[in-house]
Formats: C-alpha cells, sequence, structure tokens
C-alpha cells in the first residue's frame, strides 16, 4: 500500500508542476513551426529553380519541319529527345507515333533514328 500512495503523491505533484513548467512546451512549438515555414519556403523555391531548368532544356525543341527555312539554319535535336525517340522505338512505337511524342516531323524522327543506326 505503501507504494501505491507514494506513487499516487509523485503523480499529483507532477501534474502540479506541469501547470508551472508548460510554457517551454509552447516555445519548442514555435520553433518547429519557424523551421516547418522555411523548410517549406525552400522547397517552394527549389521546384521554381528546376521548373525554369527543365523549361531551359525544352526551349527550341518544337517542330523543326518549316517550308522557307534553309537545312544550315534548322535547329539540332536535343539529347533528351533523341533518347526519348530511341526509347519510344525501342518499346514499339510506330514512326508517326513518336514524331506525334516528341512533337517532330516523321522525316526528322527518321533522321534521328538514321544516324544513330538504329534503322537503315
Amino acid at each position: 500500500m505503501d507504494i501505491a500512495i507514494i506513487l499516487l503523491i509523485i503523480g499529483l505533484v507532477c501534474s502540479i508542476a506541469s501547470f508551472f513548467l508548460g510554457n517551454s512546451s509552447s516555445k519548442s512549438a514555435d520553433e518547429l513551426e519557424k523551421i516547418s515555414i522555411s523548410l517549406h519556403q525552400e522547397t517552394n523555391g527549389l521546384k521554381k529553380r528546376l521548373k525554369a531548368v527543365e523549361e531551359e532544356l525544352m526551349i527550341g525543341v518544337g517542330p523543326l519541319s518549316s517550308g522557307g527555312r534553309a537545312k544550315a539554319k534548322e535547329k539540332t535535336v536535343h539529347v533528351i529527345i533523341i533518347n526519348q525517340i530511341l526509347s519510344l522505338h525501342s518499346q514499339g512505337y510506330s514512326i508517326s507515333d513518336i514524331a506525334m511524342r516528341s512533337s517532330l516531323s516523321n522525316d526528322k524522327v527518321i533522321a534521328v533514328l538514321q544516324s544513330k543506326g538504329v534503322i537503315a
């Protein structure tokens, strides 16, 4: 019985002490909230930078066939698009499907595949 009374007294003392010492946890909660907000802001900043880099990589990768351009002025196909064309061809997609997915003409897709030695 003595142990039960001692434990009861310790519990009451801890409960009373928690009312007086409860302010320290609010400071920790405020610090945690500030850290969370700054982490969220940094994540958003990184997402914006990543989007900008992705847009830079995709500049000038649109359809390349136009009637008035000379072949010397024709833009080259980006390495990422070439890899996409090769991957789609290895997966069994037709040339017209590959051209539609990569925003290139059928002739340009055939030229890329021929330059990589995939088709004759």
